[in-house]
């Protein structure tokens, strides 16, 4: 198969919701049908002791949620499919919002009953900045719930963006019938199960009487009100604007009973993009150039506990990687191989000989040579653009409860730190590690990973900070200045960039007004 043939039947994408809208359990489904996997992990039963797949670190299992974004590849119908599965708690924000720089497209799950939620409506404000494709999933349709006309109306308005539905429900709830899927022109019947899938009818007429044996005479004169609304009300399905992130299909189902994934599946292989051009500093990077090129969004530590072993992952965003094949480190200007990169089917990996753009490869990483946003190219100088670190809302000492243990701890520390679950300041007036989070469940993760992970403890003190930001200036005796005044709050980041540390925001406006020629940056991609 030709380099355009095999990247043209990539397809990669993020699953995005707020928590517990059946996000994991859709990633599951989706696995069963690629033959992924072949049963799924039931993941909120206790009875069950199999977790969901893509939630493998021991705290998820625990707490039945996930706090890190995991990378799942398949085949299905001749198509190459990777999924990332996204956190979806808002302390794990920032994972998200890394991971949508790394996908082309993006299915986003909604809860029936519940709506648009307030972590959907951030999520999707970062997806309408890249004009990233969205496909919604209206989950948990075997629940009450609202009405679906109401839920395309809280749609468009909440998320800001035009819908069409492309399969419709037949009652909901209890008296769940079915749904008729708008794309294919089938009537799918619904019948409970977690493995099977329902049968599947041709139904190109809907005003055909036999609609009547199967769901009966009432719901087959509301479906074909509702279908006569729909045609009315909105466009006909148009893939150029779903393309362009104008236009978002929307799919009812239900995760958990395996209803409705299928025809989402089936839809989404035909009309979601493949990998697309990258923006870089220098150039806009085409997916089928020949010449490979990279970058990294993510470094996470310790998938393989017994090893201790650190895995950078690297989105391919032109060409085909190749294992023992030099390439370079652009930040390093040094050219590297590597014997063992691996793909990934969440905690399981196995090695790849190559790679084609828009795939997603693992790297080891054990000297900590890799940083979120390193390029890797076959000589080129690009700087892929567009993987920000926000600034932290909350702030700790991080001490050693341990004194045997600081070495454990500060490798702890530092692999985490790289895995940009958290920033580390080092405060310049008293030499101590402040860990700055976007939310409190963090502080608990670190807790928890470093001792079970590095056999380190720690405890946490607290401190009084408003914001933490980076400054910088053309002007260096108002920049020293600046650092003498406040030397008290000046701090540096993992990478010896000076940070000001803000303990109001009254004194942070202050500053602002007192040192005009300081840029002070709330975000590290400046």
């Amino acid at each position: 198969m030709s380099l355009h043939d095999e990247i043209q039947r990539r397809r990669t994408f993020a699953i995005i919701a707020h928590p517990d809208a059946g996000k994991t359990t859709l990633t599951e489904k989706l696995l069963l049908f690629g033959g992924a996997i072949h049963v799924a992990g039931a993941v909120k039963s206790n009875k069950i002791k199999k977790s969901a797949t893509s939630d493998w670190m021991e705290i998820e299992k625990q707490r039945g949620i996930s706090v890190a974004t995991s990378v799942m590849g398949f085949d299905y119908k001749n198509y190459k499919i990777n999924i990332l599965d996204t956190p979806g708690h808002q302390d794990f924000a920032e994972d998200t919002y890394r991971t949508l720089t790394a996908v082309d497209s993006v299915v986003i799950a909604v809860d029936v009953a519940k709506g648009v939620e307030p972590q959907t409506r951030k999520l999707m404000e970062v997806c309408r900045m890249r004009n990233t494709p969205v496909i919604i999933f209206v989950n948990k349709l075997d629940r009450d719930g609202k009405n679906p006309f109401d839920l395309l109306d809280e749609l468009e308005e909440e998320l800001k963006i035009n819908v069409r539905p492309l399969s419709w429900p037949v009652n909901g709830g209890q008296n769940l019938k079915g749904v008729y899927n708008i794309f294919e022109q089938k009537l799918d019947l619904y019948t409970p199960s977690k493995q099977t899938v329902s049968e599947s009818i041709e139904f190109t007429d809907i005003n055909n009487p036999d609609l009547e044996k199967y769901i009966g005479e009432q719901d087959a004169t509301q479906l074909r009100e509702d279908m006569e609304l729909i045609n009315g009300v909105y466009d006909e399905f148009d893939p150029a604007s779903y393309l362009a992130g104008k236009l978002a299909p929307v799919f009812f189902g239900s995760a958990l009973h395996n209803f409705g994934v299928k025809e989402l599946l089936d839809c989404f292989v035909q009309i979601a993009p493949s990998p697309r051009p990258t923006q870089t500093v220098e150039r806009v990077v085409q997916p089928d150039e020949n010449a490979f090129s990279g970058f990294i969004f993510k470094i996470h530590a310790n998938m393989d506990p017994n090893h201790r072993s650190c895995i950078a992952f690297v989105k391919i965003c032109s060409g085909k990687f190749e294992r023992n094949v030099n390439y370079k480190h652009v930040r390093l200007n040094k050219m590297m191989k590597f014997s063992s990169p691996t793909a990934f089917m969440a905690q399981k990996k196995e090695t790849v000989d190559e790679a084609y753009a828009g795939d997603i490869i693992g790297l080891p990483d054990n000297g900590g040579t890799f940083k979120i946003g390193d390029t890797l190219t076959s000589g080129e100088n690009l700087h892929f653009k567009g993987i920000p670190s926000f600034s932290p809302e909350m702030f700790k000492y991080i001490e050693n409860a341990d004194p045997m243990k600081s070495k454990q701890l500060e490798k702890g520390i530092n692999q985490l730190m790289d895995e940009g679950v958290a920033q580390l300041f080092i405060n310049q007036f008293n030499g101590r590690k402040i860990i700055g989070t976007v939310g409190q469940l963090q502080f608990e993760v670190i807790q928890y990973r470093l001792e079970h992970e590095y056999n380190a403890t720690c405890r946490w003190e607290a401190i009084s900070l408003y914001k933490a930001c980076w400054i910088e200036s053309d002007d260096r005796s108002e920049l020293e200045n600046f650092k003498k005044r406040k030397f008290q709050y000046m701090a540096v980041d993992k990478d010896g960039r000076d940070v000001f540390l803000a303990d109001s925001g009254y004194v942070l406006q202050m500053a602002q007004t007192d040192f005009p020629k300081i840029n002070f940056h709330f975000s590290s991609e400046f």
